[in-house]
């Protein structure tokens, strides 16, 4: 998702331009959704998988926005110039572990365009793009009669636990916000789902599992409002400029991955002083310290009084 942007200008603004993305086949829906590319290549592991159709394709350039061993190997097989996103793994490490600040304070986005200085691509500050295949697109009249008008949507996952608020916690919140509710998220977060669809009973709208990333998003594009934990559907919900209340865990904004260009009234909601707080750059299985203080912490009435503000 946050790369849509890059592809998006680099096809409009270098003439001619032929535009091929590499990516793993568990991302390739979305790959196809963020569009302006003539074709895409994907592996499940392994570069090896493709890298002879790659030689064959006769590249220019390439624009490296993950520079890691894989995209190395790709580089070092085509042997053609290359830019490479710095991704500030010292700058990184010191906040992690040392609590000492030297990120630049800007978003990935806008640091992946320093990758294309040579190519004379600028950013055109039009944000993240989401195509909805027609045939993918949710009808409203297919949700419970409560649902169908307006709701709140929530996505109750992420990739690590540290990054969600806890299941009573969403229950706790839910329970106070005046509104329909629909709970988004994928097959990993019907478990979840399913114990807080229990205690709040026909207050939610479970999704969670029973659609495709592209119903999701469209569940996403049709909601009156957000709330989200740093995770994909938070990114495709900026795509559609929603206005979205992202709540932060072990991780923070200043590692430049928060919403890019979301709706006007967008807030971020994190416990603020924390001394542990980044305990990692990505997230953890559990607590490091056992507390949680982080999302335990977290303010529930001003996530209420920011959806009734809306």
């Amino acid at each position: 998702m946050l790369t849509s942007p890059v592809v998006r200008c680099i096809k409009q603004q270098i003439p001619g331009a032929v535009v091929h993305y590499l990516t793993k086949k568990a991302f390739l829906p979305v790959a196809q959704a963020i569009g302006h590319t003539d074709k895409i290549y994907s592996i499940e592991s392994d570069i090896a998988e493709v890298i002879n159709e790659l030689k064959n394709e006769g590249y220019d350039f390439i624009v490296d926005l993950h520079h890691n061993l894989r995209t190395m190997q790709v580089k070092r097989a085509l042997k053609k110039d290359s830019a490479a996103f710095p991704k500030l793994n010292i700058e990184k490490w010191l906040m992690v572990n040392l609590r000492i600040n030297k990120l630049p304070g800007i978003h990935i986005v806008d640091r992946y365009f320093e990758t294309l200085d040579s190519l004379g691509v600028e950013n055109d500050k039009r944000g993240l793009e989401y195509h909805i295949p027609p045939n993918e697109e949710v009808d409203l009249n297919t949700l419970p009669a409560s649902h169908k008008d307006e709701y709140i949507g929530f996505v109750i996952g992420a990739n690590h636990y540290t990054k969600q608020l806890p299941v009573h916690k969403i229950i706790s919140l839910c329970k106070q916000i005046e509104m329909p509710i629909v709970l988004l998220g994928g097959k990993n977060d019907e478990a979840k789902a399913s114990e807080i669809e229990q205690a709040l009973k026909d207050k939610v709208y479970n999704a969670c599992g029973k659609y495709s990333i592209h119903g999701s998003a469209s569940l996403l594009r049709q909601a009156k409002k957000i709330i989200t934990h740093d995770t994909g559907l938070m990114h495709i919900a900026a795509a559609f400029k929603k206005d979205i209340i992202s709540v932060w865990g072990n991780t923070i904004p200043e590692f430049g991955m928060y919403p890019y260009m979301p709706g006007a009234n967008s807030h971020i909601v994190e416990v603020k002083p924390l001394s542990c707080r980044p305990c990692s750059k990505i997230g953890f299985k559990a607590c490091p310290k056992k507390h949680f203080k982080c999302m335990e912490q977290i303010d529930e009435d001003l996530i209420v009084k920011l959806i009734r503000n809306s």
